[in-house]
């Protein structure tokens, strides 16, 4: 046999132990390891809504934003006096009761398997699903980060222009289409008053609400919010069908009745209007089941962003803290 027939195998061991150090993401991850993983974030999750049913945009509005900062590796739930907690971005955010129950849970059937990361992202699937939204597969496989810095939480923001917005999601790899349909899933959010109190009273320093708002819709606006409101008070984004994942939201944006301001301008600009344009039609099902679908896809897509997989990062034994 030649030589080279017997360096072939070291050579093939090494780029193999690479891969694994490496690692990756995919569907079934836990499938030897914790067959029961999925399920049990899925009860949990179920559970959770059914006693209150804010925490399924809760829990999804909290994937993204761990997505967006140092990526998906469930930083947003470690605990600190300067941790993304801490964040005025993420003061509103709730649900972690959630994912620590579903942690819990695992820890005692499979310790030291699931990540937090994981859960987060498997337990924002079943959120969107628990509402009406279409089940897609996740891959899993994720490891916890050690970092958590509120320096670092910067997100998209309601005041955002649409050049603003397309940039900040470009920055994470993903595209118009994926901007628009992720936005949509605030056919299941909320947000505080004060979020958007500049547009119906003093828009752009004029003193007057913004022009583009409905009237109607403004006096609604007014109502709930008067001399703007507080960060207590919270509105729906989607004050058509707050609890059901659908596409009445995109409706409401091309009437005049999107309430926070990047939410409106999707409607402006050419290069989101004809994204939002492919989901509405409350009487067209095939465009709901198109929005549903192409949802599923683009948070699988924005769950790879900054991945922790092989010796990168740890597996938490509770999501607050580090090991």
């Amino acid at each position: 046999m030649e030589l080279h027939s017997y360096i072939k195998i070291p050579f093939l061991f090494v780029v193999l132990l690479a891969t694994l150090a490496l690692g990756s993401t995919r569907v079934g991850f836990y499938k030897t390891t914790c067959p029961q993983a999925e399920t049990i974030v899925q009860s949990v999750v179920q559970s959770s809504i059914r006693f209150n049913r804010t925490y399924a945009p809760a829990i999804l509005q909290m994937f993204f934003h761990d997505c967006f900062v140092n990526g998906c590796d469930a930083s947003i739930l470690l605990d600190g006096s300067s941790s993304e907690k801490t964040a005025p971005p993420n003061s509103g955010l709730r649900a972690y009761e959630v994912i620590d129950a579903a942690k819990s849970m695992l820890e005692t059937v499979c310790p030291g398997v699931v990540s937090c990361a994981d859960i987060l992202a498997l337990a924002a699937r079943d959120s969107v699903v628990q509402t009406g939204g279409t089940h897609w597969a996740m891959p899993t496989g994720r490891r916890d980060g050690f970092v958590s810095l509120a320096s670092e939480a910067i997100f998209p923001s309601p005041s955002d222009s649409i050049d603003v917005q397309i940039q900040k999601f470009a920055k994470k790899g993903l595209n118009i289409e994926d901007l628009v349909t992720l936005v949509g899933g605030h056919t299941i959010g909320t947000a505080s008053c004060r979020t958007f109190s500049n547009r119906l009273y003093n828009y752009n320093n004029t003193n007057e609400p913004d022009p583009t708002i409905d009237q109607a819709f403004l006096h609604r606006l007014r109502t709930l919010c008067p001399h703007g409101g507080d960060d207590a008070t919270r509105v729906a984004l989607d004050t058509e069908s707050v609890n059901i994942f659908d596409t009445s939201y995109f409706e409401n944006i091309k009437r005049g009745r999107g309430v926070l301001e990047s939410d409106s301008l999707l409607w402006s600009d050419p290069r989101t209007q004809k994204y939002v344009k492919r989901f509405i039609g409350a009487k067209r099902p095939h465009r709901l089941t198109t929005f549903k679908k192409m949802f599923g896809k683009a948070m699988v897509k924005m769950s790879k962003i900054g991945l922790k997989t092989g010796n990168h990062g740890e597996i938490r034994r509770v999501c607050n803290k580090v090991n």
